[in-house]
This record gives C-alpha cells, structure tokens and sequence, in this order.
C-alpha cells in the first residue's frame, strides 16, 4: 500500500543512502525503527546547498525536508527487509534547518516533511516534531532530518 501511495503521488523512494562516517543508517530497539539523520541527497549528492532565508529559499528548503524523508522512508526499507507495510506509526521526527541569521520559519520547512509523511501513510504519518534552527549542517545541506518510528516484527 505504502509503494502503490508513492507511485500514486509520482514519488519513487532513492537508494537507500550509505553513511560515509561511523553509524548506521536506522537501528532496530524493540519496535522502534531510530533513523539517522537524513540529508537532502539526489543521486548521492546534496544538489542544493547554503543557509535558508539567504542562499536557500523557503521553497527550495521544502523540497529538499521531502528528500529527506524519502531518503529516511529508503533506509527504513533497507532495514525493514523492503516491507514498508511494517511501519505502524511515526513517532517524531526531528528537522534541523541551517538558517541565516533573522531566519524563523523553520516550522513552514518542516511542514513540507510533515505534509509528506501524512500523503504517503495516512495517519500513521501524524506525529510529534522539533523544528530546530542551526549554524551549519554536513555538506553545507539546508536541512536534515530524522525519524523515529514504530514497526511491527
């Protein structure tokens, strides 16, 4: 249902991205799928890059919060076997945001992510969020996110 929703909406999930430092890309504890952050990467790289509310516009900060979360939905495949349908619900996500100074719309960002989540799951897309300001972020990305979800065994 999760892959025919995407398709529906003319999204298709990206290669699950590999870190390239010393973690793992979604741990496994007891029903809850903790996904690493993930940044707004296209074809491996991060095609949009600089502070939002100077180099990066809202609405380019928006796209790349859905990147994100396709990339986050792409590692949380990999890890659940390639069933998505094991997802029951996500708990949180957290959005880091590199923001100019002045800059206070992190949670219009976010919403993008948010607005993502609830197409593709329905529901079980609903959750808890931080929307959080910050100086910089790796590669010099506008956003980063990560998610907490619930999963079935």
């Amino acid at each position: 249902m999760i892959e025919q929703r995407l398709a529906e909406l003319g999204l298709r999930l990206p290669e699950a991205a590999q870190p390239a430092f010393d973690y793992v890309p979604v741990t496994l504890h007891a029903g809850v799928a903790y996904v690493s952050g993930q940044l707004p990467k296209v074809d491996g790289a991060v095609r949009v890059t600089g502070k939002v509310g100077a180099e990066v516009d809202v609405v380019a900060a928006q796209e790349s919060a859905r990147v994100c979360i396709l990339q986050g939905l792409a590692c949380l495949k990999d890890a659940l076997g390639g069933d998505l349908e094991r997802i029951e619900r996500v708990l949180k996500i957290n959005g880091y945001v590199a923001s100019a100074p002045g800059f206070n719309a992190q949670p219009a960002v976010l919403d993008a992510a948010s607005n993502l989540l609830g197409a593709v799951l329905g529901e079980r897309g609903r959750h808890a969020r931080a929307a959080v300001g910050v100086a910089e972020l790796p590669r010099n990305a506008p956003v980063e996110i990560e998610m907490t979800v619930a999963v079935r065994p």
